[in-house]
């Protein structure tokens, strides 16, 4: 929902935003290549573990690879998870070089992760995650779509939020 609402305030076409909206659904689906007390582990990841869980992008693309009319979404499942100043996996890419669908979803996916309970932490207030936001804004974060992003009206997923929680 929130990385295809910036697409939308992109002025991004129909098709694209629905791509987008897609990728978000599935970006994490190599999650379940990674084993389950990895992913809901309460402390802190070994060295082994955090290499396992970097491993969920590319295992994604490789289940939804297969399936012609997910091609589309590929990039965003496999580079959600690189970092603007190119510190992140599963590449290294960084800047411009990181697929538009990948920075959309880093943006989402850091939002949603900072403003959700997580096995080893609670969620963050909003003022705390939007300064964070701001803060990860060309390191973490394409600074452009940070500034779209937080010019958002975060209503709708809250709504959903709750809904979530019912």
């Amino acid at each position: 929902y929130l990385s295809a609402t910036v697409a939308q305030a992109m002025a991004m076409d129909k098709e694209q935003i629905e791509q987008i909206r897609i990728a978000g659904l599935l970006h994490d689906v190599g999650k379940i290549g990674v084993p389950e007390m990895v992913l809901c582990k309460p402390g802190q990841l070994s060295d082994r573990e955090f290499a396992q869980i970097k491993r969920h992008p590319a295992i994604g693309h490789a289940i939804l690879k297969v399936i012609p009319p997910l091609a589309e979404v590929l990039s965003g499942v496999m580079y959600h998870h690189e970092r603007w100043d190119g510190k992140g996996y599963p590449e290294g890419r960084g800047g411009e070089d990181i697929p538009l669908y990948g920075r959309l979803l880093a943006l989402a996916d850091a939002f949603d992760a900072m403003s959700t309970n997580r096995a080893y932490r609670p969620a963050r207030p909003r003022e705390e995650v939007l300064a964070a936001m701001q803060q990860a804004a060309g390191t973490q974060l394409d600074p452009q779509l940070v500034e779209q992003f937080l010019q958002l009206d975060f209503s709708e997923y809250d709504r959903m939020l709750e809904n979530h929680k019912s």
